[in-house]
C-alpha cells in the first residue's frame, strides 16, 4: 500500500465565480468543501486509481471531523491522530473567464511533542506493508524542519522508498536526508539551490542526497532527472482549468509508478496526463477521466543517457 502523510491538513473550500473582479461582489455558481492538504490529495487520487494507499494526517477542531467525515464518505483509508488545536482551511477562488484560481492559506495549529511523536507512531505501525511513502505540503508551527528528514530516515531503515514534496528549509533537511523522489516547482527550485536553471538546479539536489528529481515547469511540463537520465514531458497543448492540486496528482503518478514498478519515461508520461486532467476537473485530488486516458498514451518529449551513478 501506498501511504500518504500530511501534517498540515485542510479542510478546503472553492468557490466558482464567472470573473474574478477585485474590489467587488460576487455571486457565487459553486461552493465545494473536502479534505484536503497535499497528501490527502495524493491519497484522493491514488484511491480514484484503484491502488491501495492510507492517508495518515492529524485531526483537531469541527475542521478536523469534517476532514475524517469527507475521507469516510469517499472510502479513503486513514489513520488521523487527534490534537489540542483545529485544523486549518483553505479558500480558493476560481475564475471561470480566465481559468485562474485565487487561495487563501491558512497557517494551521501549533502541534505539540506529544501529538508528533503520536503520528510518527502511525507511520511506523504501517511501514512495514508500505510499498511507498508520500510526505507532501508545508509542515505546521511546533514542528521541527526536520519532520520529514526523520520520517525519511525511519522508511530508510524499513526499506520502504520515499517521494517528498515539500519547500524551504523542510526540502532542504529532507534531501539531505536521502528521499527516492524530491518533487519541487522550479520557484522551490531556485530557493533550495540559488540556481536559476531547472535542470543546474534539479542536478544540485541530487548532489545534495536525492535520487531522482522530478520538477515541475508549470504549463511546459515536467523534468525528471534520475540515474538513468535526464527526461522531459509536457501536454500538448495548454489547457484551461482550475491548477490548485496539479502537483499532487504529479505526486500520486510517481507513488503510483513505484509502487507498480513502471519505468520512469512511462511513470512521467503518467505524471504529466495526471497532472493535466486534474487541472480539468473542479477541485484538487479530483482529475477529468478522458483527458487522463487520451494523454496518458504520449511518449516522452527527450531523453539524455548518464552512467548509473546511484
Amino acid at each position: 500500500m501506498i501511504v500518504t502523510v500530511t501534517l498540515n491538513p485542510a479542510l478546503d473550500i472553492t468557490h466558482t465565480v464567472a470573473s474574478l473582479v477585485p474590489h467587488s461582489s460576487h455571486r457565487v455558481s459553486d461552493v465545494g468543501a473536502q479534505a484536503g492538504g497535499k497528501g490527502i490529495n495524493v491519497a484522493r487520487v491514488l484511491h480514484t486509481l484503484g491502488l491501495p494507499t492510507v492517508a495518515v494526517a492529524f485531526r483537531g477542531g469541527p475542521a478536523g471531523a469534517a476532514i475524517a467525515a469527507d475521507l469516510d464518505s469517499h472510502g479513503i483509508a486513514h489513520r488521523l491522530v487527534g490534537i489540542a488545536g483545529e485544523n486549518r482551511r483553505t479558500f480558493a477562488v476560481v475564475d471561470v473567464g480566465s481559468g485562474d484560481a485565487t487561495v487563501f492559506n491558512e497557517p494551521g495549529p501549533a502541534v505539540s511533542d506529544d501529538e508528533w511523536h503520536a503520528l510518527r507512531e502511525q507511520v511506523h505501525l504501517l511501514l512495514p506493508d508500505a510499498s511507498v511513502l508520500v510526505l507532501s505540503g508545508s509542515l505546521p508551527p511546533g514542528l521541527p524542519t526536520t519532520a520529514y528528514a526523520q520520517l525519511i530516515g525511519a522508511a530508510a531503515r524499513a526499506g520502504v522508498p520515499v517521494v517528498l514534496d515539500a519547500a524551504g528549509a523542510p526540502l532542504r533537511a529532507g534531501v539531505a536526508a536521502g528521499p527516492n523522489v524530491v518533487k519541487p516547482n522550479v520557484t522551490e527550485l531556485v530557493e533550495a539551490t540559488g540556481l536559476p536553471d531547472p535542470l543546474a538546479a534539479a542536478e544540485a539536489l541530487r548532489a545534495a542526497g536525492a535520487q531522482v528529481v522530478v520538477a515541475s515547469l508549470g504549463p511546459e511540463g515536467l523534468l525528471a532527472v534520475t540515474p538513468d537520465g535526464t527526461f522531459r514531458a509536457g501536454p500538448p497543448e495548454p489547457l484551461a482549468g482550475n491548477p490548485t492540486g496539479a502537483g499532487d496528482s504529479v505526486v500520486a503518478a510517481i507513488a503510483a509508478g513505484i509502487h507498480t514498478g513502471t519505468p520512469w519515461p512511462r511513470r512521467l508520461a503518467e505524471a504529466v496526463a495526471l497532472s493535466a486532467a486534474t487541472v480539468r476537473a473542479p477541485r484538487a485530488g479530483h482529475f477529468d477521466a478522458d483527458t487522463y486516458h487520451r494523454l496518458a498514451s504520449r511518449p516522452v518529449e527527450s531523453r539524455t543517457p548518464r552512467p548509473h551513478t546511484v
